[in-house]
């Protein structure tokens, strides 16, 4: 069964923010074939402001995990803003997760699975589920969360 992921966002009562504006020089998106593939999205609130902080000092590991899920919800703004309706995407391929955090904090993989589980959550266990790396690392603007990811689009 095709996933609906913009049905599952009304289902779950989520908000996704306004779509960011580049802030550099860059797509924010960018499709090749049935591949679409995301530039690094923050954690980007409705309110237009941005979870900031170093996991494992200012914020802890749940609230990490919070701001990757805002990130998943960015993301998905910016895609929609780019291509006009989620219902294109077939499913997530790969994700690469950037936590700013402090150099002894070691749970990025936890943090980052508030982005994957809202994937998962959206396209189905199968098709919400990818390939994916989790690494800890200074991010800028002291951002929390830095994810990019790529995506399969439907035929």
């Amino acid at each position: 069964m095709k996933p609906n992921p913009e049905s599952r966002l009304t289902e779950l009562g989520l908000e996704l923010p306004m779509a960011p504006k580049p802030m550099g020089v860059y797509k924010p998106v960018l499709i090749i074939g049935n591949m679409l593939y995301v530039s690094g999205q923050g954690p980007l609130k409705p309110d237009g402001t941005l979870i900031k902080g170093k996991v494992g000092k200012d914020l802890s590991m749940e609230e990490g995990k919070l701001a990757a899920r805002q990130v998943g919800l960015a993301m998905l703004s910016t895609i929609r803003a780019n291509i006009g309706n989620l219902n294109k995407i077939k499913r997530i391929v790969k994700t690469l997760g950037m936590v700013n955090s402090t150099p002894e904090f070691e749970q990025h993989p936890a943090v980052i699975n508030g982005f994957s589980e809202l994937m998962a959550d959206l396209f189905g266990e199968d098709n919400g589920v990818g390939v994916r790396s989790a690494v800890g690392m200074i991010l800028p603007g002291n951002i929390a969360v830095e994810i990019e990811a790529m995506f399969e689009l439907h035929a």
